[in-house]
């Protein structure tokens, strides 16, 4: 098949394709030729020998896809060849192939195509986890997210306005902000000139938020906490901006603050699968209607995998980048 190969870590040109052996079909798993594979931050990560694949995975990049299921493995229920699929993976979406637990996998609905679908699953999910479990978002309480353009952005938005929540984001432009309150955000805040503890504050009648998604890590750190209401929750799932940070510990027991560290490549299948049901169960008939999917900047030629990267590390994208094969 072919796929992204990597002979050794470094920029986007160490990204090329080339012939690679198929995956071996498990007990319960599903082989499926993809037709498309969504980029992420994860990856430029994985392709500079920042973020190595858990123990078993595919090494080769990409943590979600669509396309079609080819092969029903031993044990599986449910699924046939040729259903359309999407799927959340531990790695292997640049290429041709790919073989997942059928617990991280997904139908694509009627009204979605093989491309926004490939955009889904990861950035859905770790929303879902990170925001309405983890975080524990209830109805019609308060969301401040980091990266409002971004897949995650995106996805976040449309998520928390289902759930009636208010919603305030931080972007990197002006016309991010705009594309941010055009899909539902109530605040979105220049990051580079505003001060989004002042724009929290201020969209909730100065008591703070409930929940802080972030994935700058260090240099947000206290001003995150600032940001919260009294029992709030930061939930933090990277570190674009740094690795360290000192904890303002007064702040944390005044306000009864919780800081809450998250991954979800690394989980286990069953954990995997128990998210996917519950994402399902509550999200699964407005992906059926239409009412939320993913927001797709721009389709590439698998053959233009550095060029993803690029645009992605430039931060040039609102919503997703998506590598098309074939």
């Amino acid at each position: 098949m072919r796929a992204i190969v990597i002979d050794e870590p470094g920029d986007e040109s160490v990204m090329r394709v080339a012939e690679a052996d198929a995956p071996e079909l498990t007990p319960g798993s599903l082989r499926i030729r993809v037709a498309a594979a969504g980029v992420n931050r994860a990856d430029l990560l994985q392709r500079q020998g920042h973020y190595p694949p858990p123990p078993g995975a595919s090494s080769i990049l990409g943590l979600e896809c669509s396309g079609e299921v080819v092969e029903v493995g031993r044990g599986v229920k449910g699924w046939q060849p040729g259903e359309r699929v999407m799927a959340l993976l531990a790695g292997g979406g640049y290429a041709e192939e790919v073989v997942v637990s059928a617990g991280s996998a997904m139908r694509v609905p009627e009204c979605v195509d093989l491309v926004e679908a490939a955009a889904l699953p990861e950035v859905f999910l770790t929303v879902f986890l990170n925001v309405f479990e983890l975080g524990a978002l209830a109805a019609a309480g308060s969301l401040l997210v980091h990266g409002g353009g971004s897949g995650i952005g995106t996805a976040a938005i449309q998520l928390a306005k289902l759930n009636d929540a208010g919603i305030v984001v931080t972007a990197g432009s002006d016309e991010k902000c705009q594309r941010c309150r055009e899909l539902g955000a109530d605040v979105a805040i220049d990051y580079r000139s505003g001060d989004f503890v002042q724009a929290a504050r201020a969209a909730t009648g100065g008591r703070g938020v409930d929940v802080v998604l972030d994935s700058i890590g260090g240099p947000y750190l206290t001003s995150n906490l600032k940001s919260l209401s009294t029992g709030g929750r930061l939930v933090l799932i990277g570190l674009m901006g740094g690795a360290t940070a000192e904890i303002p510990l007064g702040l944390l027991l005044a306000k009864r603050l919780q800081v809450i560290g998250s991954t979800l490549r690394a989980r286990s299948e069953f954990e995997k699968a128990e998210l996917v049901r519950g994402f399902l169960d509550r999200f699964g008939q407005s992906i059926d209607s239409g009412a939320i999917r993913p927001i797709v900047d721009r389709v590439l030629p698998l053959e233009q995998a550095g060029e993803a990267h690029r645009a992605m590390k430039a931060s040039e994208h609102f919503g997703k980048i998506v590598l098309r094969m074939g």
